[in-house]
């Protein structure tokens, strides 16, 4: 009997490009996380050489790339159930889930030894723990696991001004303490806010967020109590000597008009109905929402202005005011 010849192997020419590694290490995070570090960094008391300074902020930004490149590998099929996040490198299929684990370790242990070698260790350890806490603590604990999910997971996204001051003193002190505390308790109002809009997608991907969990009334007024938390929190620098004028008013001024949009979109009906728009991009999916999602909107819109606001007041007050 004749055997049949073995059929001849067709190469299938790859579609990932390189802007999709780019994409892989959340670019838009990123910029958070090194606009944060760089203020810890440089609030922190002391000097450091520029170029340590600037190795130090880059291996920072590389390795949050790194834990956003793992966290995308580990949740490629839940994104591409998610409209806000289907058109993700592995979500949309563009790039295999095991060549994004091994861009994400590679980026990890290069950001975190050149970090040591840069810097100091501590501040090393710091970083791995937080690549860590967020790639396994959070992406494949707590996520599926909890509706407080964003509360835990959130010390992950507080931890850069704290590795930036680390990296510049040697030392993490109570007020490098008080800027991880203000990005932990600002992140479930932001994260909920865009959840309560964004319900029906984390419904269908089976993830627990607090609007799908226990529903949008329950969130509306874990935000607002969060938000009460919050903002004299985010004050507290310019209390303790930590921030001067600038920040102070920056704080006060913020924090009402933060209050404000908390408590609108408390008496709001945000959330109730979910939001059947369909997406024309990731800016719509973030913004471009029904009138009555609209209070949640713009709490989450706010919510990223008013961080920004906050470090950059403390930047500002660092390079032109003396004694600050």
């Amino acid at each position: 009997m004749t055997q049949a010849p073995a059929p001849i192997p067709v190469h299938v020419p790859s579609t990932t490009q390189p802007e999709d590694f780019f994409q892989l290490l959340k670019p838009r995070v990123m910029s958070l996380v090194v606009f944060t570090a760089a203020t810890g960094l440089v609030v922190a008391p002391g000097s450091i050489n520029p170029l340590v300074a600037a190795i130090a902020i880059l291996c920072i930004a590389v390795g949050a790339g790194a834990a956003g490149a793992l966290n995308m590998a580990i949740e490629g099929e839940t994104d591409a159930l998610m409209r806000r996040t289907r058109g993700r490198p592995v979500a949309a299929g563009r790039l295999k889930r095991n060549d994004a684990i091994a861009f994400g370790i590679v980026l990890s242990v290069f950001s975190v030894m050149l970090l040591g070698m840069n810097t100091n260790w501590f501040a090393a350890g710091l970083l791995a723990m937080t690549i860590v806490y967020y790639a396994v603590f959070y992406t494949m604990m707590l996520k599926r696991r909890t509706p407080q999910n964003i509360v835990i997971g959130g010390a992950a996204g507080a931890f850069p001004p704290v590795i930036g001051w680390a990296a510049a003193t040697g030392s993490a002190p109570w007020q490098a303490w008080l800027l991880f505390l203000i990005i932990f308790l600002w992140t479930p109002p932001h994260s909920w806010a865009l959840a309560l809009y964004s319900a029906g997608d984390y419904a269908k991907a089976g993830i627990p967020m607090m609007p799908v969990a226990k529903g949008a009334k329950s969130t509306r007024l874990q935000i607002l109590l969060y938000s009460l938390i919050f903002v004299p929190v985010a004050i507290a620098p310019g209390v303790v000597g930590m921030g001067g004028g600038i920040y102070l008013t920056v704080s006060i001024v913020g924090g009402l008009a933060f209050l404000a949009l908390a408590a609108r979109l408390w008496r709001s009906r945000a959330g109730d109905a979910p939001d059947k728009a369909e997406a024309v991009g990731r800016e719509a999916a973030l913004y471009d929402v029904r009138a009555e999602a609209k209070p949640a909107r713009n709490l989450f819109a706010f919510s990223i202005l008013y961080l920004m606001a906050l470090f950059a007041a403390l930047l500002v007050e660092s390079f032109v005011v003396p004694g600050t």
